[in-house]
């Protein structure tokens, strides 16, 4: 891709002069264009899929530093009895970040519907969503197709 960079991710920054913002499904990449906050392009060809939430930024050919942030997104933020309805999130494989008193999705519909249904009070937001990492590997849900069905 002519006019754009080649980078390299970095796990600490020094001096950061621009920021991508990529929701969740945006930091998982292998190959793709990304712009700048302030419009500069950047082309990342990593040689396996990424995520690029354990990374803090990027620096350039050039060595300019670029900042990397989880963008705000719609999400839902779950109240109630959350054993429960994290067990229930859970076994629908939908990425989870958790609180103290509370649980985030991104906002489902379907989801939102079954919660309620469990009692759980949902409040609409827009944050960045950090969800917990899993038990295998770097945490990505990556796909529902593993060898069972929950339809009862």
């Amino acid at each position: 891709m002519d006019g754009e960079e080649t980078v390299k991710l970095l796990d600490h920054l020094h001096a950061p002069a621009d920021t991508i913002r990529l929701d969740y499904d945006a930091r998982l990449v292998r190959r793709k264009r990304l712009v700048t906050e302030g419009g500069r392009a950047v082309h990342l060809d990593l040689p396996e899929l990424t995520d690029l939430s354990h990374y803090a930024g990027l620096r350039l050919p050039d060595g300019t530093e670029i900042a990397l942030e989880a963008a705000p997104e719609p999400v839902l933020v779950i109240r109630g009895d959350l054993p429960r309805l994290a067990w229930h999130i859970g076994n629908r494989h939908t990425p989870c970040q958790m609180g103290g008193d509370h649980l985030v999705i991104r906002d489902d519909h379907v989801l939102r519907g079954m919660l309620e249904g469990l009692g759980a009070e949902i409040q609409e937001d827009a944050r960045p969503f950090h969800p917990e990492g899993g038990a295998y590997g770097h945490g990505r849900t990556m796909g529902h197709d593993h060898g069972h069905s929950h339809d009862h």
